[in-house]
């Protein structure tokens, strides 16, 4: 198919395109590039359900943050709960478990954290932690009454002798890291929400 180009101008007065030097959008430029919109808008169409299908739904956003009541948690004492399917420790640090978990020498830690690095401004006696060891996932005792806290009077993986301190930092044993500290905030002096 052969193209024919005009010189002729399209208003009278007016010098045509091709004597002004600019070609002008030519017919096979403007159909490719409606093509190439078309071809947009369509892969958008089709994508964008998709995209909106992989959103979580409501009930999976409302299970992704838990509040907790802490009221009735003493000094010294602490509650497990579970979020995500994880468990989570929760505990009120007596004075003389902040004393010595701020007494420790940050040199002296495997993966170094003050006390103040895993708690919030202000309310360095709540230590909120996941309970799950960081060796090979076991859940570590100590955050119920009467069981081992281990050497460092935190907590005691059983499974391959982790122990933690009372801020929960590995102190000896094979796990490499302190327990997880998950996102969490005071929603208020008694209920703290966790994710």
């Amino acid at each position: 198919m052969a193209t024919v180009e005009t010189t002729q101008p399209l208003m009278p007065g007016e010098p045509s395109a091709a004597e002004a030097g600019d070609p002008g959008v030519r017919r096979r430029d403007f159909i490719n590039i409606a093509a190439v919109s078309f071809a947009g808008v369509g892969a958008v169409t089709a994508i964008a359900p998709l995209l909106m299908q992989a959103a979580p739904s409501a009930d999976v956003r409302a299970l992704s943050s838990i509040e907790v009541d802490i009221s009735k948690i003493m000094p010294g004492q602490g509650i497990k709960t579970s979020w995500r399917k994880q468990p989570v420790f929760i505990k009120q640090l007596t004075p003389a478990e902040i004393q010595a978990a701020n007494a420790v020498q940050l040199s002296e830690l495997r993966d170094p954290q003050s006390l103040a690095d895993r708690t919030k401004p202000g309310k360095a006696q709540w230590l909120i932690t996941l309970g799950v060891c960081t060796h090979l996932g076991c859940v570590p005792l100590g955050i119920g009454e009467g069981e081992t806290k281990g050497d460092f009077g935190g907590y005691f993986c059983p499974c391959h002798g982790s122990h933690y301190d009372t801020a929960a930092r590995i102190r000896k044993g094979p796990a490499p890291l302190n327990l997880h500290v998950p996102d969490y905030e005071f929603a208020s002096d008694t209920v703290v929400r966790i994710g």
